[in-house]
């Protein structure tokens, strides 16, 4: 199958080129405003309990949780001196387009926790109507109409929806800033481990194809499903991390090839043959680690997926179809306007991989047990991960929404404006109100909870201390009601996660209750994580190891593959909470540290470095079992397979890391967390995983590397695709010292 496409590269090259060029302008003027198309959105899970109690709470009561907080600082010294201009800003909130509801310390007759200890500042709270995303765009606008200053106020937005507005804001222009700094200081990367300009160009052609082409499918899909606006940098970072692995497999081989003496009809045959079967395994690969995202119903996660198997994909094609195609028009003419050359190594002699390899095969045991060592002890940090949803501190200190944060927690009690709604749908509290009393007693005695509000009263610690009256009245609807309970933590913590499930726990009277609010979406954003998790890991396992037995016909390599990606992840997972959660190294990069991490990062980072480790697995077994198959050696073909590959492997590691640590000078933490610990896991891959444990493991296993029972070997032979290339034809004429390898 790849003699045949490599020949049909060659034969329609320039045909092959043309359609790539049209196909990039296309889906450059068809996909080129896909940002419009895109959500700020897709935290939530459609699924939940607690979405279906804010469902109910909007269609029966046009209530749910105030997303939108405007903080009031009086320039008369005290809020309850400027009542009339209160209330008159509550009433202009509420006016507001898009806004459902609004109140305020004002119009809820004054009550203290909606004003500071010191009486200078008090709260408007108000909830913008829509979808997340909807509800995102829409608090910008208020945000720009809502901050201003005169005589008589101060007045900044914070919120839920304030704070994503701002986040996405910042991100979207620090990515831009690191896409300035990355894409040249990359070309010139590039040019340093090719040795040339024109091979240092075709990594960033690929990039460009695939990209542009994931901007174009996005838009397509955004048509029929929610896509997160983060899904477009995440296209740039793998788009050309991916296309710098790609092409420089391809080109490398191609150049050792014609270093060999080929012509470049024959380079171009063996060089899609060998580095071209191996590219589009590993992108089955990684397309396969990436698609595990689909079975998590938060949109931001599948959004990954969508942009993470397109990308993939296309960067398989630019490097196994339109990168060959250039690279037989191009010919010996892809070393052009070489800054150092280097002459091809004589077989015979061994170098750095070669010799590190034999150290590591000489002492198997000792030395794969220090690095898994080393590695377990990096990752027992991850033991202790709590996990959270992302507020206003993961932005920097200073920004407008992290201030009205930092100022809320600090000067006021909080608790009142996230209250856990217990929502009973199908009840006329009317009609049940002894029900209603009976329930909200039994939860006022939770602990934790400092007091419930219901149709019949309010209720502290088992005793209904106030009856039913006009502001009761918000709880009465024909078909439904709910109680609001108030906590005496804060509710988006650790502590309030537990007192939800307490509240859970209690008994009701009712057919069916649903426990919405702030720290119920905690709960639950966290229960359908961890539940598709499984599913998730299986997933991931289970093509991972259909395709590389498909690949190399073996039972052991699939599983050896398999548990040395893990252990290639627990650095980074250790990282992740050492530094992150934990706050050491905090100062130096500027960030503050919450004592958890955003929900989705370890699910995500997860996913892709799994995928992109698994890519470096495939890069280094292809050469091995080449090699294998060649000589029947297995210490010499671990050996000289690691010689092969190990510099292609390092580059491109450091290369795509360069990428990733671009995320890092971003302002908003999460962010941070997603570059530097991709950026180290990436490395740890490279330079430890691939030259230590490796070798090791395939020198323990010997020629049982490539064992398979017998029924499955014959399954290889007839489903299998492999694919032999004759690797001891002699070239027609040696061009080794003239045709410099530089990769």
């Amino acid at each position: 199958m790849f003699a045949r496409i490599a020949a049909m590269l060659v034969h329609r090259r320039r045909a092959v080129l043309i359609a790539a060029l049209l196909g990039f302008i296309a889906a450059g003027a068809m996909g080129g405003d896909v940002q419009e198309h895109l959500s700020v959105g897709g935290f939530d899970d459609p699924e939940s309990e607690s979405t279906r109690a804010a469902e109910v709470l909007e269609e029966h009561f046009a209530q749910g949780i105030p997303n939108l907080v405007l903080l009031v600082e009086s320039r008369a010294g005290s809020v309850d001196d400027v009542a009339a201009e209160g209330q008159s800003l509550t009433e202009r909130v509420a006016d507001a387009e898009h806004v459902a509801e609004a109140a305020s310390y004002w119009s809820l007759g004054n009550p203290p926790p909606l004003r500071s200890g010191d009486g200078s500042k008090a709260l408007v709270l108000a909830r913008i109507e829509g979808t997340q995303s909807e509800q995102l765009e829409r608090a910008g606008e208020l945000r720009e109409e809502f901050t201003y200053e005169d005589d008589t106020f101060s007045v900044s937005v914070g919120g839920f929806a304030a704070t994503f507005d701002e986040i996405n804001q910042i991100v979207e222009e620090d990515l831009v800033k690191a896409e300035l700094i990355v894409f040249p200081l990359t070309f010139v990367l590039l040019i340093i481990v090719f040795g040339g300009v024109v091979a240092a160009l075709l990594p960033l052609g690929v990039g460009g194809f695939a990209i542009v082409g994931t901007f174009f499918v996005l838009k397509l899909i955004a048509q029929g499903t929610e896509v997160s606006i983060f899904a477009l940098n995440f296209t740039t970072a793998m788009g050309l991390g991916l296309a710098i692995d790609y092409a420089l497999l391809v080109v490398s081989r191609f150049r050792e090839e014609l270093a060999a003496g080929y012509d470049t009809a024959t380079a171009v045959s063996r060089t899609v043959q060998t580095a071209g079967r191996t590219v589009l395994f590993s992108g089955l690969t990684v397309a396969a680690a990436l698609a595990a995202l689909l079975v998590f119903r938060f949109a931001f996660l599948r959004s990954f997926a969508y942009a993470g198997m397109a990308v993939v994909g296309l960067a398989v094609v630019g490097a196994v179809v339109v990168l060959p195609a250039g690279l037989a028009v191009l010919g010996p003419r892809v070393n052009k306007w070489q800054v150092r050359k280097r002459a091809a190594r004589p077989e015979h002699e061994e170098g750095t991989w070669h010799r590190i390899a034999m150290a590591v095969m000489r002492r198997p045991i000792p030395i794969a047990t220090v690095v898994m060592v080393f590695l377990t002890f990096l990752g027992l940090p991850f033991l202790g991960v709590e996990l959270g949803f992302p507020d206003d501190r993961v932005l920097p200190p200073g920004a407008e929404t992290r201030e009205v944060g930092d100022t809320i927690r600090a000067e006021f009690n909080s608790n009142e404006a996230v209250p856990v709604q217990v929502v009973v749908p199908g009840v006329d509290a009317r009609d049940r109100g002894e029900d209603v009393d009976a329930y909200a007693t039994a939860l006022s005695q939770v602990d934790g909870v400092a007091r419930v509000d219901a149709a019949t009263g309010s209720y502290l610690a088992g005793f209904q201390v106030f009856e039913g009256g006009p502001l009761s009245e918000r709880f009465v609807a024909a078909d439904a009601t709910y109680l609001s309970v108030v906590l005496s933590e804060e509710p988006i913590s650790l502590e309030g996660e537990e007192i939800v499930r307490d509240v859970r726990a209690v008994d009701a009277p009712f057919e069916q209750v649903l426990v919405g609010g702030g720290s119920a979406e905690l709960v639950d954003g966290k229960a359908g994580l961890l539940g598709q998790m499984p599913l998730a890991l299986a997933l991931i396992a289970a093509i991972t190891f259909i395709v590389l037995f498909l690949m190399f016909g073996s039972i052991l390599v699939p599983f050896k593959a398999i548990a040395l990606n893990l252990f290639s992840l627990t650095a980074t997972f250790g990282a992740m909470v050492w530094v992150f959660q934990d706050g050491n190294l905090s100062g130096l990069l500027g960030f503050t540290a919450t004592g958890t991490l955003v929900t989705t990062m370890p699910v995500l980072m997860f996913c892709v470095a799994f995928g992109l480790s698994m890519d470096y697995e495939v890069f280094m077994l292809s050469r091995i079992k080449e090699e294998y198959d060649r000589s029947g050696d297995n210490v010499g073909s671990v050996a000289s397979g690691l010689e092969h590959t190990g510099r292609i492997v390092t580059a491109a590691a450091v290369l795509i890391a360069v990428v990733f640590a671009a995320f890092s000078t971003g302002r908003v933490s999460f962010i941070k967390l997603f570059g530097i610990g991709m950026a180290l896991a990436v490395l740890v891959d490279a330079f430890l995983i691939r030259a230590t444990l490796v070798p090791a493991f395939m020198r323990l296993a010997g020629r049982a590397n490539w064992w398979a029972p017998g029924p499955l070997r014959r399954l290889h032979e007839r489903i299998g695709l492999s694919e032999s290339v004759d690797l001891d034809d002699t070239p027609p004429t040696s061009e080794a010292s003239q045709v410099g390898v530089s990769a």
